[in-house]
């Protein structure tokens, strides 16, 4: 097995975070921040990826760039679209560029708020692209910029993502149970939640078949935690978790809890292409959720 040097641009994240954690003798990775790294600073991303090139060079070493550097405040990006387009789009150009010239591979994430959010089945990557928010809108045109680059690159759309880093749905819940008796939680979206760390194993097996040099020929790929349920469903699995009664969390409407950007009413997307690249699925959701929060009382 080569030995791999990985850049993991949004290292600070919990993507980035859990990324950065599989390090080991046969993977050096460095995972810088924002602050660190700017995507959208074109000097500084071909200073961060030539110095990959370098190091992996010296080292005898495969060179690899996951992007987990985006903006996802979905709301905020409703008023504050030129900034998630700066982040999104053009910093996702700009570093497939580079990865292009210095022949660097590029697996780069993007999220299920590309799709309508209207289906009756997961969404499958080639289904057509219908955002209807700005941060949909700004993953959808990153894509496009990564594809289009002639990077040797791989766009891998997840969803429903949370961590032990950073602020996330499941944290939030967390806290409201020792806020509130019940709680009223939106039961008619429907998605796929899915635990970085099982996220990022992902990542890298896929970053070990490109450099090893049988890379799915399929450029977009699907990679969520298995199976589907609604947020209702999932607040009340985290209940679970925590020990507190589920029956506190009751059902609403999207339209009770309306929020600035719209969200898609059902965004699971199927994991199909990413078994039939020959990599390992990601385990059910509620499996996943489970071993979160194992981890975390660990």
């Amino acid at each position: 097995m080569p030995m791999l040097s990985l850049l993991v641009p949004g290292g600070t994240g919990q993507l980035g975070r859990d990324l950065a954690a599989l390090s080991s003798p046969e993977i050096d990775v460095v995972a810088p921040g924002s602050a660190e790294l700017d995507v959208t600073s074109a000097g500084a991303v071909v200073a961060a990826v030539s110095a990959l090139a370098e190091r992996a060079r010296e080292a005898g070493a495969t060179p690899l760039v996951i992007n987990a550097a985006a903006y996802t405040a979905v709301d905020a990006a409703e008023t504050d679209e030129r900034r998630a387009f700066a982040v999104n789009v053009d910093g996702p150009r700009v570093l497939a560029a580079v990865c292009s010239s210095r022949r660097v591979p590029l697996v780069h994430v993007s999220t299920d708020y590309v799709f309508a959010g209207n289906a009756d089945r997961p969404y499958e990557p080639e289904d057509d692209l219908e955002p209807h928010s700005a941060y949909g809108r700004t993953k959808a045109a990153g894509e496009d910029a990564v594809l289009g680059s002639g990077a040797q690159a791989w766009v891998v759309r997840t969803s429903w993502v949370y961590g032990a880093s950073g602020s996330n749905f499941v944290k939030t819940m967390v806290r409201l149970e020792g806020e509130r008796e019940t709680l009223s939680v939106v039961d008619d979206q429907h998605g796929a939640p899915t635990w970085s760390a099982d996220l990022a194993s992902g990542l890298l097996e896929l970053g070990r078949s490109i450099v090893e040099g049988h890379g799915p020929s399929r450029r977009i790929l699907h990679c969520t935690g298995g199976g589907e349920t609604t947020w209702f469903g999932f607040t009340r699995a985290i209940f679970e978790e925590l020990g507190a009664d589920p029956e506190r969390v009751k059902p609403c409407t999207t339209e009770e809890f309306p929020r600035p950007a719209p969200r898609p009413a059902y965004s699971v997307l199927s994991n199909k292409s990413w078994v039939d690249a020959g990599l390992t699925p990601l385990r059910p959701w509620r499996d996943g959720l489970a071993a979160y929060f194992a981890a975390a009382r660990r």
